[in-house]
């Protein structure tokens, strides 16, 4: 198993910036890849970025590309989204997220259940 804290969220204007973090630990040598998620109340759980733990590739999903960056501090067993341009719809609580094992087909990164391990979340609040 795979334990994950993440930390970084906070009150931010829109058109500002903040970094999450996520620091893994336990497991950490299984991990596949990790991902950040995000859930706005009244709404479901939604899919934001992901990174390869050994290859580096990443995905993000579509309202978010160009703003925000997600990256892996492997000394740290870490994985950081650096957010920019934040919009008020960007408000959520921001959940990490590890997927363990091999191979994983890129759609599976894109979804929840393709995740074993996850955080408590952090909330991110946008003011407009």
């Amino acid at each position: 198993q795979v334990q994950l804290v993440e930390s970084g969220g906070g009150l931010v204007q829109a058109g500002g910036s903040l970094r999450l973090s996520c620091a893994a630990s336990g497991r950490t040598f299984s991990i596949y890849a990790m991902g950040w998620f995000r859930q706005a109340p009244g709404k479901e759980r939604e899919f934001v970025a992901a990174i390869n733990w050994s290859g580096g590739y990443t995905y993000y999903t579509d309202s978010v590309k160009g703003r925000f960056t997600i990256s892996k501090d492997i000394p740290k067993n870490a994985a950081n989204l650096q957010m920019n341009s934040l919009k008020p719809e960007d408000a959520a609580v921001y959940y990490c997220a590890a997927r363990r094992g091999g191979h994983s087909r890129v759609f599976d990164l894109y979804q929840g259940v393709s995740y074993d391990d996850w955080g408590q979340g952090t909330q991110v609040t946008v003011s407009s």
